[in-house]
């Protein structure tokens, strides 16, 4: 699994028009889903992203995470992580997982950044056309590879 966790002031979903997901302060989290990820990606990524210590402390220090500070976070999937842009100028997807295989685990992932958190997120809709909208704070932007993680 790859994921692009970027820390926002407030960040937004739309499809069809239609806001589908909204927050404030918090994280807006960008996940790219393979046909080799497991449980334990999902796990990992999911405590790895709750309690990564990106949010300033009373003195300016990023130091505390985003449940520390009651933030919310937005999920949202998003298969492009995986293209490969060695050959040509086309992007190539196939590292990314089909939808019968992407969904289960994005449907998971999501449960598991809930447990972490200890309240529901917020997310897109897999596979639609999304317009995301951020207002990206610091700006903090962190890509983590589940596969980079030993």
């Amino acid at each position: 699994m790859i994921a692009v966790v970027q820390r926002v002031s407030s960040a937004s979903v739309e499809v069809e028009k239609k806001r589908c997901a909204s927050i404030d302060q918090g994280l807006l989290i960008l996940v790219g889903i393979e046909d080799a990820d497991t449980q334990e990606d999902i796990d990992w990524l999911a405590a790895k992203v709750v309690n990564l210590r990106i949010f300033n402390d009373a003195d300016g220090v990023m130091n505390v995470s985003v449940k520390d500070v009651g933030g919310d976070i937005i999920v949202v999937s998003q298969f492009t992580l995986h293209a490969s842009t060695k050959k040509g100028n086309r992007p190539s997807y196939i590292k990314a997982s089909k939808p019968d295989v992407a969904i289960p685990m994005y449907e998971k992932f999501k449960d598991a950044v809930t447990q972490e958190l200890g309240k529901p997120v917020q997310s897109g809709v897999f596979g639609a056309d999304m317009k995301v909208s951020l207002l990206n704070d610091g700006p903090v932007t962190i890509v983590i590879d589940t596969k980079n993680r030993v």
